[in-house]
């Protein structure tokens, strides 16, 4: 297998390389230069027509794209420690909370670094006032969650998920183009140094 990724801080393949590093599982890598848009070249989108990376090459030439999916795929494959769910439920929970971190707090952020960042300006024409508004949403979701986080160590229940490794590829890229966690954000700032240590 081969794993099409970018370097740090980029947050969906970082989502996968922190699943594949508490999982235990070592993948080959091959980067590629987001800045520099080899993510759009010729021999990535003929793999993912998407023209983005992570994707999971497997050795019989088949693609899974989508972060998701691939950690989907690889925990079937290494079902320990389960970082989705031994049970229906579980693995619906966990699911919920992707699903809230991806649309809750990932779409802001996503927006704001491509409307609001001066790094992207350079090779999109940015839309000034939908980052404005893109960063007061992900500043107002990093409260939501914080409000979810009074009184549990993770976000699906007991259990430490791909939705916690989600959020957290999400509130530290966050970090690195300036939305910083609110300093009354306690309950968030301490899972984020549950969520740090788990992964170290």
């Amino acid at each position: 297998m081969l794993l099409w990724s970018a370097p740090d801080p980029a947050p969906n393949p970082r989502r996968v390389r922190l699943f594949l590093k508490v999982k235990g599982i070592s993948i080959e890598e091959k980067m590629v230069s987001l800045m520099a848009r080899e993510h759009k070249s010729d021999d990535v989108v003929a793999l993912n027509p998407r023209g983005q990376v992570p994707f999971l090459e497997l050795d019989d030439g088949r693609v899974i794209a989508e972060t998701v999916s691939i950690c989907r795929y690889l925990d079937e494959l290494h079902p320990e420690p389960p970082l989705i769910g031994k049970t229906a439920f579980e693995r619906a929970e966990t699911d919920m909370w992707i699903r809230r971190v991806e649309t809750g707090i990932g779409t802001p952020v996503g927006l704001f670094w491509q409307h609001g960042h001066p790094l992207t300006a350079k090779i999109i024409s940015q839309v000034p006032g939908m980052g404005d508004a893109a960063k007061a949403q992900a500043m107002m979701m990093m409260g939501w969650f914080d409000a979810q986080l009074a009184g549990h160590d993770w976000l699906a229940g007991d259990r430490f998920t791909l939705a916690d490794i989600s959020l957290l590829s999400i509130v530290d890229f966050a970090g690195w183009i300036g939305l910083k966690l609110p300093a009354e954000a306690s309950n968030l700032q301490a899972w984020h140094d549950r969520a740090t240590a788990r992964t170290a």
